[in-house]
């Protein structure tokens, strides 16, 4: 496919696993672990995408004198799930009128609610002519960029993409030396109840920390049930294969962290985490016995100790989560951007999301106000 606007040839490969993990990795960079070629291509690899899966793997790539230069993790998509920018009432909408929402667009990581770069490579302008050229020839409803870079929104919106904004809640590393430093941030309310809740969600349990090629099959077993509980409660399929568990620290080695708590020896809770350049990612949670306050202390509490010990700037929990402020974390908006080439669709969306960013702006300026971090003045 030859893109009108520049010199330039459009490729779609039939997966990321089919190109070569240098060629992928040198526009991606080695800042983010879920833009490796290794990451995405054990997507493929374990059946959590593909067949059955609702998602389709298409990288869209943008080639100048024949050499690749941009390149895009591309989806044709059947439904709206595991996204996390949440598209269902423009389905609806779109629907109703006579139309056929999917197949769809998505460039995304898939399952991974996780900011970073969605366009990868150096002509990234040219790239989004590609996705815009590969919606209209086959008569895609729209195509999505979701939780993209400030960089790639303003690109795209030169281009008359419409912009969506979200929130998120990350914690960022003020140069603290220690956990308790980090405390000393915190007003002495703040400081007492994580204190607290520290104490009791280790009662009885030893926390363990496990990163490569120290983790042994076991534990990745037992994070597997742990995540498996967690999915079906809610998304009622976990998305994640078993043999995404089994192969990931192979594929992925020391880019992989496990907290486990056990009791007696053996594991009853787990989060897994993704160590980026300079972020901590959590990713996945869950646990075969309640008890009180244990989700924040592996999911919140351990990943900003070891992200302090390391020198780490910054630790991104995963999606939501209000209850997140108390523990430290601080609101971020996210961004997607949204291509529809229906002139009409488009303009009632973006009645929408005019709407739907003043909602979110107000969001921002709760979320600030109810930041635990105390004055300089104070205390």
């Amino acid at each position: 496919m030859a893109d009108r606007e520049a010199d330039i040839i459009a490729r779609i490969a039939s997966g990321v696993a089919d190109l070569p993990p240098a060629d992928w990795d040198r526009r991606a960079g080695e800042g983010d672990p879920f833009v490796s070629h290794d990451f995405l291509a054990l997507l493929e690899s374990s059946g959590s995408v593909g067949e059955g899966s609702g998602w389709t793997s298409l990288p869209i790539m943008v080639d100048r004198d024949g050499t690749m230069v941009a390149i895009a993790p591309a989806y044709l998509k059947s439904h709206s799930q595991g996204e996390y920018v949440f598209d269902h009432g423009w389905a609806d909408a779109w629907q109703r009128a006579g139309g056929q929402y999917y197949p769809k667009l998505q460039v995304a990581v898939p399952f991974t609610p996780v900011p970073g770069q969605r366009l990868l490579g150096t002509d990234r302008n040219a790239l989004l002519g590609a996705l815009e050229t590969v919606t209209v020839q086959n008569q895609l409803s729209s195509a999505h960029i979701t939780f993209c870079t400030d960089d790639d929104v303003r690109l795209a919106e030169a281009r008359g993409w419409l912009r969506r904004d979200g929130l998120q809640f990350h914690w960022f590393n003020r140069g603290y030396a220690s956990f308790d430093d980090f405390l000393d941030a915190l007003s002495s309310r703040k400081r007492k109840a994580i204190r607290k809740e520290r104490a009791a969600a280790c009662e009885g349990l030893e926390v363990v920390a496990f990163r490569g090629g120290e983790i042994e099959p076991g534990h990745m077993e037992a994070m597997w049930l742990f995540y498996q509980e967690t999915g079906s409660r809610k998304w009622g399929r976990p998305y994640l294969t078993r043999a995404f568990f089994d192969g990931l620290v192979a594929a992925m080695g020391d880019r992989i962290l496990l907290f486990l708590a056990l009791k007696a020896g053996e594991p009853i809770a787990g989060a897994l985490n993704f160590v980026g350049s300079d972020t901590l990612y959590g990713r996945y949670w869950g646990a075969v016995e309640e008890r009180p306050f244990l989700h924040f202390e592996l999911s919140y509490y351990r990943a900003i100790d070891w992200a302090i010990e390391q020198g780490l700037a910054c630790v991104q929990a995963g999606a939501q989560g209000e209850h997140k402020l108390a523990r430290g974390y601080e609101p971020v908006f996210t961004h997607s951007v949204h291509y529809l080439p229906d002139r009409g669709f488009r303009e009632a969306v973006a009645r929408f999301l005019d709407g739907e960013r003043e909602v979110v702006r107000q969001e921002m300026e709760w979320a600030r106000s109810a930041l635990p971090y105390r004055a300089a003045s104070s205390e």
